[in-house]
């Protein structure tokens, strides 16, 4: 039976609503434009260039152009609402790193912790452990002889970093808290100052990836000791661990990619499988490498495991040690 003229416009204006919505939009066709990719950093640094090796592979895959912004500053919740207003269709990504979506709203009532409700995680992007070195001017070698040394010299040995409540800062007060020693968080506006001094032998060990430290490391300024977690990276994977010498001692830094709450399932997992495709190819990983990144494709439930572990291990840190950012 032919449509009235009066049908036809209902539903050609319902086909259009759903159109202006995204739901209209077949998941088998994703991303059927240019998708974005929000990183809450600066350009640069180790998230800026990951995410850019990601964006080049992924539009390599599709067809597509994934460019990669820019939104550092405000903890990540100017870039984290960005993705939130943003249509539900797949083609606004967020990608944040452990401190923004476990640590910030642990140490902070406007860390961001409503806001991520917003969200759904997408898949994880990468992890990397990181290493605890110290200045080549502390007669150390090994983490016990460190442990020995911070007994021997209480409230002497300065660990550095670069701000409260950072993964170097907390992965000082975990060795603080595991060896029983009194060690001294020597916090610097950004990890450049820390590291210098660290070469220079003003502040003794710190929490950090290997790359930000790789050029003071080849000087001879600063020693590596351990990793903190268990690694496939050339860089890392023959270093002894952290856990060896302080039982519970483990961490990983990790990013993750996450889209607005109301993005259909079927997208979703559309998405997810083009990720972990572009993750497991070893030719990102081997880019990626070089930054101290392991790529790591999960689905989505994955976040969600990561983000309660870690939660769970430094939101009783953080509590026991009362550190805040407010």
């Amino acid at each position: 039976m032919p449509c009235s003229p009066a049908r036809r416009l209902m539903v050609a204006a319902c086909i259009a609503a759903l159109a202006g919505t995204g739901l209209a939009q077949p998941a088998a066709d994703w991303p059927v434009k240019s998708v974005r990719i929000i990183v809450p950093y600066a350009a640069g640094g180790p998230a800026d260039i990951t995410a850019r090796e990601i964006a080049q592979k992924l539009a390599t895959l599709t067809g597509q152009p994934f460019v990669v912004e820019n939104q550092g500053g405000g903890m990540g919740i100017p870039s984290l609402m960005a993705v939130a207003r943003s249509d539900p269709d797949g083609h606004t990504l967020w990608m944040p790193a452990l401190g923004n979506v476990v640590l910030q709203p642990l140490l902070s009532r406007n860390g961001g912790g409503e806001q991520l409700a917003k969200l759904r995680p997408l898949g994880m992007v990468t992890t990397s452990a990181h290493v605890l070195v110290v200045s080549t001017r502390l007669p150390v070698r090994t983490v016990q002889e460190l442990v020995d040394y911070a007994r021997a010299h209480p409230g002497q040995l300065g660990f550095a970093s670069a701000g409260v409540g950072g993964t170097a800062h907390l992965g000082a007060e975990l060795f603080k808290s595991l060896s029983g020693t009194e060690v001294v968080h020597v916090p610097y506006k950004g990890s450049a100052a820390a590291i210098g001094d660290l070469a220079s032998g003003r502040v003794g060990a710190m929490f950090s990836s290997l790359p930000s430290l790789q050029a003071a490391v080849d000087k001879g300024y600063v020693r590596v000791l351990a990793a903190t977690a268990p690694s496939t990276s050339p860089a890392t994977r023959a270093l002894p661990l952290m856990s060896a010498t302080l039982t519970g001692f483990e961490y990983a830094s990790w990013y993750a990619m996450y889209v607005p709450q109301q993005t259909p399932d079927a997208i979703v997992a559309r998405a997810n499988a083009v990720l972990q495709r572009a993750l497991k190819a070893p030719e990102l990983a081997e880019k990626i490498s070089l930054h101290g990144m392991e790529p790591l494709p999960t689905g989505p439930q994955e976040v969600a495991t990561w983000v309660r572990r870690d939660r769970d291990k430094w939101g009783a840190l953080i509590r026991e040690t009362g550190i805040s950012l407010d």
